[in-house]
């Protein structure tokens, strides 16, 4: 899967997966590993990755990673956000998320990106045209690390979120790390995936990826989901431990 990321363009990959994944769930049927968000199994989950190639973290028949399966089984067990009404802003739509949240009738649901063929909405997350207070939950996940003014794009979030609304903010993350690391000069794509995990990421976040998120007005809440769900399913949904998932709440000014 590294060689397939590096060679053929993540537009292609989105725009014609539909005819790949059905033959993959044949090919990797099985009992060892599930995907929660499906339910459906697989004999293996693959390899995925760039700098570091992580195993088990590719679900074949979905090409949900380690992140989405967190994140459902949050979404799904911890909160009732999948059972509300909401106004939902989704920006670069992950495939795997795009069918479940487009089926659900009680979602005003809007795709937003520069570039994904899904999107409804083509646009920069820097400056978008939607009105202040427009959404009840933004979901933006691994979307910050590839832009250059990060921070532009949160405060963008937070206008356009409506007040008591949830922002789900997941980036890679080096828990190792205290201080993000940046670089403006760092430019080639070797180098940054050298220095910042994949070819296109301008940044590696730490821990304080919190304090940035706060800046922009938030209170944030970082959740190590992983830590309620037992080892053996840890390893049967293909779990990574201290995954963290950044929720962001737009709490009305006093």
């Amino acid at each position: 899967m590294k060689y397939i990321l590096k060679f053929l363009p993540r537009k292609f990959l989105i725009k014609y997966s539909f005819l790949i994944t059905p033959i993959l769930r044949i090919i990797f049927h099985g009992k060892k590993y599930t995907d929660p968000i499906d339910d459906s199994n697989y004999s293996k989950f693959l390899s995925y990755g760039y700098k570091t190639v992580r195993k088990n973290a590719l679900c074949p028949g979905t090409l949900s990673l380690e992140r989405h399966r967190l994140l459902w089984l949050y979404l799904d067990k911890e909160t009732d956000f999948l059972n509300l009404n909401l106004k939902v802003l989704h920006v670069a739509p992950e495939q795997v998320f795009y069918k479940k949240f487009k089926k659900l009738k009680n979602w005003e649901y809007l795709t937003f990106d520069l570039n994904s063929p899904i999107a409804d909405i083509k646009g920069d997350l820097t400056s978008t045209n939607f009105k202040d207070e427009s959404f009840d939950l933004i979901i933006c996940n691994h979307v910050l690390e590839h832009i250059e003014d990060d921070k532009l794009a949160l405060n963008e979030i937070y206008r356009i979120l409506k007040y008591n609304g949830i922002s789900i903010l997941q980036v890679p993350m080096n828990v190792k790390r205290k201080n993000t690391f940046e670089d403006s000069s760092i430019k080639s794509k070797n180098q940054r995936e050298k220095y910042f995990g994949q070819y296109d990421h301008v940044r590696e976040y730490g821990l304080d990826f919190k304090d940035r998120v706060e800046e922009a007005g938030f209170e944030v809440e970082m959740i190590n989901y992983s830590t309620k769900i037992s080892q053996d399913l840890v390893i049967k949904y293909g779990l990574m431990k201290d995954d963290l998932i950044p929720i962001g709440k737009k709490l009305p000014s006093n």
